[in-house]
């Protein structure tokens, strides 16, 4: 091979099978430009966070070689990435992700702008979409594929409305094979859709039908049959808004969830119960080097510092997996508190989101220390695009010139803290994902001694209207109870009168002859009637005979009674009543007019 490379100019490389690249690279190159080059990749690794002497970094050296085999040069800052691509593409298949992870490093350290992804440069078997389409009219397919080229919604939008076009063509197929293109459509057709989505079961014109297994046969959940209307009311207006088909009927009208489904669905705050919560809020602040799954002689992939980070920004942070992925470096802000002696606040800036733009908000001070920590120990990364912004940023979770990847939070991340707070994977609502965190501080946020109202909450949250907050917030049974005790309710038609009984009267047998001896204070005089709390006229007592003013000499020396015994007794006063006690002076007046026919008891006597 070395002569006849040297010779012949072979370069058909990938095509010998499995040899020492190193050592051909000694054969041609010699040892000393060799060692220099793997000595400087050495370099470059550890700078982005590779252990040295890690022996799963052979496969990396291997395809550097095989790069300067390729470009006949032996200096790695001269490797370009057409080069590492076409290894990837072509090369070893052993070499393929070895050579997709060196173009990384390269990035990182400034020899050319980007370096890419394996799984997303080279796939060696077909998109996921590749069995679903096989059993989709060809017409309806190329509509649905011409739609998804065209549209500029969120690709994660864009995704679920392609999977949703497809289950209607195969419904198309199955049920009306005469209206396999979207010109065919009528109301009657559409009118159809709503209500086999109405009725869909899990599984019912899927493929392949492998998915939610245990769950095929049953009734698909509310929102979700109501996505399935949605999506197809998604495409059809913008088939019509783009002029690709004539109006026949109104999507807006005609393809819309009817009263009975829509009625189904309302707020659901999947949140995590406390004592679960602060067993996880426990173990992802104590969080250790053995806790981390890695093999013998071989550390955990990503850095302690890393893992600790990400734990307390999803414990703390009440954001989107999304928005915690993308966060960028320095994005903790500290700020000196004028109200609590100086002490600071952690501001976090917070990337744009999916319905609201960048903002800052206040987050608990272990965010930005266990933040900080992160950043003195991170390597220096090279720039990639946000993909929402289209920015090269520094992103704050970032190691070996690879982004954190988007599952690692649900599938790595809390069941390692599930682990470590000896709780299972799954509550009483389900798996623990990183999006129940969020309605979890939410609720507990909106229930505190001192809480956030919805407006406040819905900020905080990056919410573009309080009606989404409604989502994430669960009013607990303690702060309800609270709330209906502060309310009164069997308060309400009832008010406590000042009650006194003269006992000189009662004991020396005047109270049989009809003398007045109990006395109910209204504030403004007092009423000898016994049955006070059956009269009309409570409040009104003016011109009744029972009614004596305290301006009077006779209320002055009741008052100045020693001998008199108080005692409070709750009376049921109607609304006009309470609205008097209240020294509604109106409220008074029109209760003196509407009783200006009823007689009082001094008159009845």
């Amino acid at each position: 091979m070395a002569l006849a490379w040297l010779l012949c100019g072979f370069d058909r490389l990938e095509s010998c099978g499995v040899f020492y690249q190193y050592r051909l690279c000694l054969k041609v190159f010699g040892r000393q430009h060799t060692d220099a080059a793997v000595f400087r990749l050495s370099e470059m690794m550890t700078a982005v966070g590779y252990v040295p002497g890690d022996g799963r970094n052979n496969g990396i050296r291997n395809a550097l070689c095989i790069a300067m085999l390729l470009q006949r040069e032996p200096q790695p800052e001269r490797v370009n990435v057409d080069t590492l691509q076409y290894i990837a593409s072509a090369g070893p298949a052993y070499l393929r992700k070895s050579a997709a992870t060196l173009s990384r490093i390269l990035a990182s350290s400034g020899i050319f702008n980007e370096g890419f992804d394996y799984r997303v440069s080279q796939r060696r078997r077909p998109p996921r979409e590749y069995n679903a389409v096989t059993d989709v009219p060809a017409e309806w397919l190329s509509w649905c594929e011409r739609w998804r080229a065209t549209s500029v919604q969120r690709p994660s939008s864009i995704e679920a409305c392609w999977y949703v076009l497809l289950k209607c063509g195969r419904w198309l197929a199955d049920c009306h094979p005469e209206c396999v293109s979207p010109v065919n459509w009528t109301r009657e057709t559409a009118m159809a859709w709503v209500t086999a989505a109405c009725k869909m079961k899990v599984g019912e014109w899927s493929n392949p039908g492998g998915m939610y297994r245990e769950r095929r046969g049953s009734m698909m959940k509310p929102s979700a049959r109501a996505g399935l209307i949605r999506h197809v009311h998604t495409f059809f207006h913008d088939l019509q808004e783009w002029g690709w088909m004539p109006v026949k009927f109104s999507p807006e009208r005609i393809l819309r969830s009817p009263r009975s489904l829509s009625t189904q669905i309302g707020p659901d705050p999947r949140i995590v119960s406390d004592e679960l919560w602060c067993k996880l809020i426990h173990a992802g602040q104590n969080l250790q080097e053995t806790d981390l799954p890695g093999c013998v002689g071989y550390p955990y992939f990503y850095p302690l510092e890393m893992v600790r980070a990400l734990s307390v920004l999803w414990l703390f942070g009440g954001l989107r997996r999304d928005e915690i992925l993308r966060m960028r470096c320095g994005c903790i802000r500290w700020q000196a508190s004028e109200e609590n002696d100086g002490q600071r606040i952690c501001l976090m800036d917070v990337p744009v989101s999916k319905t609201y733009a960048a903002f800052t908000k206040p987050v608990d001070s272990i965010v930005g220390d266990y933040i900080e920590r992160w950043e003195l120990v991170r390597s220096p990364q090279a720039l990639q695009e946000d993909p929402k912004t289209g920015e090269s940023v520094h992103f704050l979770f970032m190691h070996r010139g690879k982004r954190v990847h988007g599952s690692y939070i649900n599938n790595s991340l809390v069941p390692l803290l599930c682990k470590k707070a000896g709780i299972p994977e799954h509550d009483a609502r389900g798996r623990i994902t990183s999006h129940r965190a969020r309605a979890t501080i939410a609720s507990q946020l909106y229930n505190a001694r001192e809480p956030l109202d919805i407006f406040e909450l819905q900020k905080w949250l990056g919410h573009s209207s309080p009606e989404s907050t409604r989502h994430y917030v669960d009013i607990t049974p303690t702060r309800l109870a609270a709330s209906f005790d502060k309310a009164g309710y069997f308060e309400r038609n009832r008010r406590v009168v000042s009650l006194l009984i003269d006992q000189n009267i009662v004991a020396s047998g005047q109270a049989a002859e009809g003398k007045p001896w109990r006395y109910y204070d209204l504030g403004h005089g007092f009423c000898t009637y016994d049955f006070f709390d059956q009269c009309p006229h409570r409040m009104a007592c003016a011109k009744c005979s029972f009614y004596i003013p305290k301006s009077s000499s006779e209320a002055q020396y009741l008052e100045g009674r020693q001998n008199l015994i108080k005692l409070m007794q709750e009376t049921p006063l109607t609304e006009d009543e309470l609205a008097a006690v209240d020294n509604d002076i109106e409220a008074v007046e029109r209760l003196l007019k509407k009783l200006r026919s009823v007689a009082s008891p001094g008159q009845r006597k």
